[in-house]
């Protein structure tokens, strides 16, 4: 019973890092760019929701929309500014900015508001608790997941079936073809720009409620894993960052289940070095040799 409830911590963690990961594989499978500031745009993310749900008083959704549409505006706006100009130059260039983007915005952050953390409310989801063949599910954890998989859901809809979908996978698959076709490849970008971070921003608000602490590095660690998850499905693969991001999160879960819970954190990595080793195309990918 008790590998049972590690497995629906896991999947509720899980739940999280896939939405990350989500923007991460959207990215790099339409401009080839690891975008290492996705983690603080999830960091931003939660900070919108806590402020919504306690200076504004709304509820959680309210604050899950406001969060999703200030990281959509906030994901489009560091395109356009520090990618946009990058878009025929080197690929480590390109990368040496996207770090730099993200040390800015952390470090950016602390000097508007302070390093100080804060705590989300613990009531703005109901906290009950259900006893199923012994095993204890929070009603929190059921939500978050729940939220997580209609998310994933309405992603796959907007991917698959509308006009927008459409040209991200004709610019993801050759962009120049597309714009001889009269797809505005730019617009494309930045709208996969804007769904990947308005996930990152759900994500945030999430993680808030489910872990309380909050505070201005809190995207490194989880921003980290989520590239993990991205890797693991194999990245630039939408349903790949998905089951990636879910099994990153029940593999840490049976790690902390078997005692091992301060090793949590170098498994991702562990998770990552092997696959990069033995399956560097990932779960979901094709081999393909790629000079980078």
């Amino acid at each position: 019973m008790e590998l049972i409830q590690q497995l629906i911590n896991g999947v509720s963690l899980g739940s999280i890092y896939a939405l990350i990961a989500l923007g991460y594989t959207m990215v790099y499978g339409i401009v080839k760019l690891i975008n290492f500031a996705h983690g603080d745009v999830f960091m931003v993310g939660s900070f919108v929701g806590f402020y919504s749900i306690t200076v504004l008083d709304l509820s959680f959704i309210p604050a899950l929309l406001i969060s999703m549409t200030v990281c959509a505006l906030f994901g489009v706006l560091i395109e356009r500014i520090a990618y946009k100009p990058l878009r025929n130059a080197t690929r480590i260039a390109a990368l040496i900015t996207a770090i730099g983007v993200s040390l800015l915005i952390e470090y950016g952050f602390i000097y508007v508001r302070g390093a100080q953390p804060e705590a989300y409310p613990n009531d703005v989801l109901p906290t009950d608790k259900f006893d199923i063949f012994g095993v204890s599910i929070n009603s929190q954890s059921v939500l978050i997941f729940g939220v997580a998989v209609v998310l994933m859901i309405i992603l796959q809809i907007i991917v698959h079936k509308s006009k927008i979908g459409k040209a991200m996978r004709a610019v993801s698959f050759d962009a120049d073809a597309a714009k001889l076709m009269g797809i505005n490849v730019d617009n494309t970008i930045s709208a996969t720009f804007a769904i990947g971070s308005a996930l990152a921003g759900a994500a945030g608000v999430i993680f808030g409620i489910y872990y309380i602490k909050i505070e201005p590095l809190m995207g490194v660690l989880p921003g980290l894993k989520a590239f993990v998850a991205a890797v693991l499905g194999g990245i630039g693969i939408i349903p790949g960052a998905m089951v990636g991001g879910l099994l990153l999160g029940v593999i840490e879960a049976l790690v902390s289940a078997a005692g091992y819970s301060l090793w949590r954190d170098a498994v991702a990595f562990v998770v990552l070095i092997l696959i990069l080793i033995f399956m560097p195309q990932g779960l979901f990918g094709k081999n393909k040799k790629e000079k980078v």
